[in-house]
């Protein structure tokens, strides 16, 4: 039915827009467009290749002129000094020469990558010039004040290098609650971003600064040694496993987030000769990991010995120092740590006494002072200087104390009256070796803890920093 009206319709030239309309074929008669995407792309090929061919051409030009412009001025004034000396004609030949010269030395030039070769050629004072230039114009344009906020800078930093009291980080504080009861560990991971706090409550809590909210709380809380005071906590050097040294007979090493990595082995309590036991057989006192050996630390115990340990031997300690007074009796260490290259093994004891043992040889101690501090006090903290020649000990006698191992019978500097309450209250130099910081202790209601800074030279009080009412 349909054929023969299209048949007319194409007859008379085309189908006719009602009928089409109304049959439904207004699409008849239009062809689909067709895309050659091969010529397509040759075409905007060849439109980017001339495109760049004039730039590359613009700027060809741009740098033939500027030459012609440099290279016109020596030119005419070697001509004028020419014609001074030798007449007319010499001096326009002398002046073609020089220019044909300076035309071939410049095409020359231009064919190199840079134009710096051109600017060295020419006097000192247009190099400075240019140079000059060249500073001003890489890169976008400086922000207004840059080179004044930039020397100030240089002052500040000059001023805070003979200023000591600038380089003291306390511009900022927040306080962290860790519970109710005397706060007597912290441990800062080497990185800087997580610190650990322990307390006569029993509790290790773990704070994150980067993962802290307004609230500032701790993100774990646990009891690893149930029902133990909380004497030392110690990232390692790696900052992969904490040291946790308690009121027990036995450390504990965690990992960094709160779960137990290794346990050290209880000694036998009737074994009289300390150095026949496998651990330590009475409370704990400090403990500290070797600055080099990732997998080493070090314990001190009421039990009169120091021993080293394995993390991955729990079985039993690596070896055992034992502290002895005058008449070779056992003395409990109150404190122990290592040199700064882990070579030295150093421990403070009730008796006064500092005793310092080479590490690879326990049975006799390489350096030794006698009447250190006050005996029957307990000596809280021993640390060695990063130039590893000075060792810092705080007293239980409320003293602060350096001395020279290489002459350990009188101390180099003493500062005194400082009050201190607790056997773990710790004593440390700055990272310049410049300073040396401890804290001091307070009675209830009695005024506030403070942080007291002194010169390591002099021992002249520097700067001092109140804590809290407490």
């Amino acid at each position: 039915l349909l054929s023969p009206l299209l048949a007319d319709a194409e007859m008379l030239g085309g189908p006719d827009p009602e009928l089409a309309a109304t049959m439904g074929f207004s699409g008849f008669g239009k062809k689909a467009r067709t895309f050659d995407l091969e010529a397509m792309f040759e075409q905007t090929r060849r439109t980017a290749v001339e495109r760049s061919r004039k730039v590359l051409e613009a700027r060809e030009r741009e740098k033939e002129d500027q030459a012609e412009k440099e290279f016109r001025s020596p030119c005419t004034d070697s001509s004028a000094s020419a014609s001074s000396a030798t007449g007319a004609g010499s001096a326009l030949k002398q002046r073609e020469t020089a220019c044909s010269e300076s035309e071939d030395s410049s095409d020359e030039d231009l064919t190199g990558p840079s134009m710096q070769s051109q600017t060295s050629a020419q006097g000192p004072a247009e190099d400075t010039d240019d140079d000059d230039e060249d500073d001003e114009f890489i890169g976008p344009p400086l922000p207004p004040g840059f080179k004044d906020s930039d020397d100030d800078n240089d002052d500040d930093t000059e001023e805070e290098d003979n200023n000591p009291v600038k380089k003291i980080p306390d511009s900022h504080e927040i306080t962290l609650q860790h519970g109710t009861k005397t706060v007597s560990a912290l441990g800062l991971d080497p990185s800087g971003a997580r610190l650990i706090t322990g307390g006569y409550d029993y509790d290790v809590k773990f704070w994150d600064f980067a993962g802290m909210d307004a609230s500032l709380q701790a993100f774990r809380s646990l009891q690893p040694c149930e029902c133990h005071q909380i004497k030392s906590l110690q990232y390692s050097s790696t900052g992969d496993v904490i040291l946790v040294v308690s009121g027990n007979s036995q450390a504990k090493v965690l990992d960094r987030d709160g779960f137990p990595v290794m346990e050290c082995i209880k000694g036998d309590q009737y074994i009289v000769d300390m150095t026949n036991t496998k651990g330590h057989t009475a409370m704990l006192n400090s403990g500290c990991w070797h600055p080099k050996i990732k997998e080493e630390f070090l314990t001190c115990s009421n039990d009169g010995t120091v021993r080293t340990w394995d993390v991955n031997n729990e079985k039993k300690h690596k070896s055992v120092f034992k502290p002895r007074s005058v008449q070779g009796k056992r003395v409990i260490p109150t404190t122990c740590t290592y040199s700064r290259d882990g070579k030295l093994i150093a421990a403070g004891c009730q008796d006064g006494s500092i005793q310092i043992w080479d590490r690879n040889m326990s049975v006799h101690t390489k350096f030794h002072c006698r009447q250190a501090h006050a005996p029957g006090t307990d000596t809280s903290c021993l640390t060695f200087s990063y130039d590893g020649t000075v060792l810092a000990s705080r007293g239980g006698d409320d003293t602060l104390k350096i001395w020279d191992i290489r002459q350990f019978k009188k101390p180099l500097n003493s500062a005194e009256r400082l009050p201190s309450f607790f056997p773990m209250t710790d004593c440390c130099f700055s990272p310049d070796d410049k300073i040396l910081v401890t804290g001091t202790s307070v009675k209830k209601g009695g005024g506030s803890g403070k942080l007291f800074f002194f010169y390591r030279e002099t021992f002249q009080k520097l700067y001092e920093i109140e804590v809290t009412d407490a």
